[in-house]
């Protein structure tokens, strides 16, 4: 049996792929690796999100660990992915465990590992995870081991296994990116989901030990999360977004924000119900920034999916910018090595200068509200401004399922057949660093991207205009 370390770690269907066998033979592959780059004598620090089995798994990693002499430092309940990133660097640890699926449905559970400095593993990492679980179960399937660990409370009693509770420091770095002044002052008011998810008491919390009056939506535990996949994306806040706009309408100076299950990712709703994309919160806060944030300095940097609109802003005001292969940790491993003012991508994911390199959807979310009680305007308008400063860019995503067959097809055509030509204008550039992006010469472009774990293929354009966007969309679609 083989497993698959994604961008964001393991995931896999619980009882199905995701089974404590499986666990416990990549949680021993896991040690190995920290055994071997001597990082398991500064511990690790293990968190989970508000899925099913959440906290047996979180207590079978504490004691496998703790078990092979790795302190192990558990949270004490569900905590958002940025947290134990923070609480990683914070306390200067080997690395960290995440169990989340993110924004998967419900019957999904996964795995993450985060480095020593608080970003996601790098592939380098994960593919030696895969290759001594793969060892680990072809030796299990020969001869079944018996591990006879100590109990997690005996682990816990000697001190191997320490419960913490990282909120109250993670609330204090927040307070050092996000002006509190101007959200206190502002009477601006603000309706949060936390979409069952594990960002309750610290988004909210943030916010309301501030004076602000937050009416607060989906803030308990549930394993299915209302029904919904925890994704805070327009087709799944629709009460929130309904809640904002009658809300505005009656003339409150509020804002709705969410996040999901994780809390690594956000959405940011205006006063006039509008629900603006990544693409657009990622260019209001780039150039917000570079205003509003004088101690922020360095380079911004996007994925390869992601708005060029940050292109426009970046080349007129003189800031540096690197395009990356789709995968935060990309945007983390040039956060690493040089300062940078803001990473993001269009799949709302992002952090800022001297932050972690890992999505941190309680910032961002924070960092909007500041912006709305800043300017005292809805951020609808805010991108308005930067249209006619900067030019109109139109964004387009789309999944479409295809049989593996027509996707090996599809795979096989662009690599050996790149188009010349989009609906009538040149292609002069094509990038193969992750998918295929065709970029033509009046710098609009489309990008096609394959699922390395379903037979999906996404589509993503930009243009100039919604005509020349349905355009793309429509040379994408005959190419299905």
């Amino acid at each position: 049996m083989k497993i698959k370390f994604g961008t964001s770690g393991w995931r896999a269907i619980i009882a199905d792929e995701f089974t404590y066998g499986n666990l416990t033979l990549v949680l021993e592959a896991i040690v190995r690796y920290l055994k071997e780059e001597k990082l398991g004598e500064k511990g690790i620090v293990i968190g989970r999100d508000t899925r099913f089995l959440g906290e047996e798994f979180s207590k079978l990693a504490a004691q496998t660990l703790a078990a092979n002499g790795i302190k192990a430092f558990m949270c004490d309940r569900d905590v958002p992915t940025p947290v134990i990133s923070y609480e990683i660097t914070r306390r200067k640890a080997g690395g960290g465990l995440n169990f989340t699926a993110s924004h998967n449905p419900p019957d999904y559970q996964g795995i993450k590992f985060s480095t020593a400095d608080g970003a996601p593993a790098l592939p380098e990492v994960t593919k030696k995870f895969e290759a001594y679980f793969s060892e680990l179960y072809e030796a299990e399937q020969k001869n079944p081991t018996v591990r006879n660990y100590e109990s997690f409370d005996a682990l816990k009693e000697n001190g191997m296994i320490e419960i913490i509770n990282p909120q109250e420091t993670y609330l204090a770095r927040l307070k050092e990116l996000v002006d509190t002044d101007v959200i206190a002052k502002s009477g601006l008011k603000v309706v949060y989901d936390c979409m069952y998810g594990t960002a309750r008491d610290y988004t909210d919390k943030f916010l309301t030990d501030l004076g602000v009056d937050v009416e607060i939506m989906n803030n308990h535990r549930d394993v299915y999360f209302g029904g919904r996949p925890p994704e805070p994306s327009e087709p799944h806040i629709p009460e929130l977004i309904a809640r904002v706009k009658e809300r505005g309408a009656s003339g409150e100076f509020v804002i709705g924000i969410a996040n999901d299950g994780d809390a690594d990712r956000y959405a940011a709703i205006d006063s006039t119900g509008t629900y603006l994309q990544a693409n657009q919160l990622l260019a209001i806060l780039f150039h917000y920034a570079l205003n509003h944030k004088p101690e922020w300095k360095g380079c911004v940097v996007r994925t390869l999916a992601t708005s060029h609109l940050i292109d426009a802003i970046a080349k007129k005001e003189g800031v540096k910018l690197y395009d990356v292969p789709v995968g935060f940790k990309y945007i983390g491993e040039v956060m690493m090595r040089e300062d940078m003012i803001l990473g993001g991508e269009e799949s709302n994911g992002l952090s800022v200068f001297r932050h972690i390199p890992e999505k941190d959807g309680v910032l961002a979310c924070l960092l909007f509200v500041e912006i709305t009680a800043r300017t005292g305007k809805p951020l609808s308008e805010y991108l308005k401004s930067l249209y006619e400063t900067y030019g109109h860019f139109y964004t387009m995503r789309e999944n479409y399922r295809l049989s593996e067959e027509k996707k090996n097809a599809l795979l096989s055509s662009l690599q050996n057949e790149t188009p010349t030509e989009i609906a009538g204008q040149k292609v002069v550039k094509v990038d193969r660093r992750d998918g295929v992006k065709m970029i033509c010469e009046d710098e609009s472009w489309f990008l096609v991207r394959f699922s390395g774990t379903e037979p999906v293929v996404r589509f993503y354009a930009e243009a100039g205009s919604q005509e020349r966007l349905n355009e793309i969309l429509a040379f994408g679609k005959s190419l299905l």
